[in-house]
């Protein structure tokens, strides 16, 4: 009898003890899961498409590298459709339903203020790979860190242009949103500092019954340059009234759509001549390590052709990733001094940031359409094409 019970008890040994590496194995091939929302639907939804399919992307590569700490990826993405209400509840999901070990941010200033309070109450670092409003980083916040460029040095390349060929009137039309406050105060700032006077600087809040009297009163001031910060969807909308009368500036600015690769085809003819300033160009010729290799990865991927948009959250990724690994941690404090601390190039340049998690490494570029084609006019360095006038 004794030696039957002690034949049990060393079955049961060997068996507790045969369990053991398959728990560990298990615990160590349990996914890093890093969560996100991105607009499907509604007025973000053209740049979304490019930062959801670089996640992916990313999410993909990094996996076939063998993960982050010996564990795969996974990426939750949900849709927010472009809506502060659902941003906060579905951060509030990512986090304490699907704990998730890290978030980006969604896109645009205005989903990114609300998707970085959920974050920095939970201490949880959040890169803010698709905004550049610079009231998300005048909060004291401590874990939301930056990779654009700020908004209100998106148009100093164009204004400096103006400048050297001696324009000296132009004006200002924007959304009435952060992010678009901060380019239009930035736009009237850099203008005074070349020496070229702002004859209006108007916002508006309704697109559809607004634009008919603020093309009007641009018209009246006749300057040489308008500059015009919103979204794509406004800025399509107000090009689209342009083309109904005789009205063109010599020079025309506009936010965020004249990246896009479509949008001459979208515009039609009257995108000719239009700037806009870029975090970064998918041109092989810009001097930053891998930017071939995401370009071709990402359009074998995406079947398009990548914006900035696409590149930021694809260098937000790879941030993410440079800090885990460097840190071999995922504990937020540990991630957050890390990157603090860092400066250093990704596929779309400089990232440094400031004591309050501001970019102040990077610095825009600006594109202009000539003949069909998108090209880099500023910096000099950077230039495909002279611009044009």
């Amino acid at each position: 009898m004794a030696n039957d019970g002690l034949k049990k008890m060393l079955v049961i040994s060997i068996a507790i003890f045969l369990t053991i590496p398959s728990v560990t194995r298990a615990s160590e091939s349990k996914p890093i899961l890093i969560g996100a929302t991105v607009s499907l639907e509604g007025k973000y939804s053209e740049p979304s498409f490019m930062i959801r399919n670089a996640f992916r992307l990313w999410e993909q590569e990094v996996n076939i590298r063998g993960g982050l700490l010996g564990r795969p990826v996974k990426l939750i993405l949900y849709d927010d459709k472009s809506q502060k209400k659902r941003v906060r509840q579905l951060y509030k999901k990512l986090i304490l339903e699907e704990k998730v070990d890290l978030v980006f941010s969604p896109y645009g200033t205005p989903l990114t203020l609300v998707a970085s309070e959920v974050s920095e109450q939970h201490k949880m670092v959040m890169l803010a790979c698709a905004a550049s409003g610079e009231q998300i980083w005048e909060r004291q916040y401590k874990y939301v860190f930056g990779v654009y460029a700020l908004a209100k040095r998106y148009f100093i390349g164009l204004l400096d242009l103006m400048a050297r060929e001696g324009f000296e009137k132009v004006a200002v039309l924007y959304e009435d949103s952060p992010f678009h406050q901060d380019v239009a105060a930035g736009a009237a700032f850099w203008a005074k500092r070349f020496g070229i006077e702002v004859t209006l600087k108007k916002p508006f809040v309704n697109a559809t019954s607004e634009f008919p009297k603020l093309l009007k009163k641009t018209m009246d001031v006749n300057a040489d340059g308008l500059i015009f910060s919103a979204y794509s969807q406004e800025c399509h909308q107000f090009l689209d009234l342009i083309k109904t009368t005789n009205y063109r500036p010599k020079v025309l600015g506009m936010t965020i759509a004249p990246i896009h690769p479509d949008f001459f085809k979208k515009a039609g003819i009257v995108a000719e001549g239009i700037f806009g300033p870029s975090q970064w160009e998918p041109d092989e010729r810009i001097p930053f390590p891998g930017t071939k290799k995401f370009i071709e990865g990402f359009i074998a991927y995406a079947n398009k052709v990548p914006s900035y948009h696409a590149g930021s959250a694809y260098a937000a990724s790879q941030i993410f990733e440079r800090a885990i690994t460097q840190t071999e941690s995922l504990n937020h404090n540990q991630i957050r001094e890390y990157i603090r601390t860092m400066d250093t190039v990704t596929v779309i340049g400089r990232f440094k940031v400031d004591h309050k998690g501001k970019q102040i490494g990077h610095n825009p570029i600006m594109i202009q359409w000539q003949k069909g084609e998108k090209e880099i006019v500023y910096p000099t360095k950077m230039q495909t094409a002279s611009a044009r006038f």
